[in-house]
């Protein structure tokens, strides 16, 4: 998994709750990113098992709304969301610094 800062945030908001599904709108709103940039990741996480997703079981005309998509971590992905996250601030974390900085995602 190519792990970017936008990656990362995608991941970190996911992790917030892992076991909740989340739509794109929350997840947009979560990370500050625009569709056409988190959309891509969510597709790449679900293409690497680290992301399901499934449509809304709603009718669209009594709920007055689309359908949303939901998304949530696999196990696996909880797992590897973790790591990978850990591994990046190891990466990014100035060596001997006091409290050693930690990005904010």
């Amino acid at each position: 998994m190519r792990m970017t800062v936008t990656t990362a945030r995608v991941l970190a908001a996911l992790l917030t709750d892992p076991g909740a599904d989340r739509y794109g709108l929350e997840l947009m709103q979560a990370t500050g990113l625009a569709s056409g940039t988190l959309y891509p990741i969510l597709h790449r996480l679900q293409d690497a098992g680290w992301l399901a997703a499934e449509w809304e079981d709603v009718d669209p005309v009594a709920a007055g709304r689309p359908a949303r998509r939901f998304y949530r971590l696999t196990i696996d992905g909880v797992e590897s969301a973790r790591l990978a996250l850990a591994e990046l601030r190891r990466q990014t974390s100035v060596p001997g610094a006091q409290g050693s900085a930690r990005p904010a995602w």
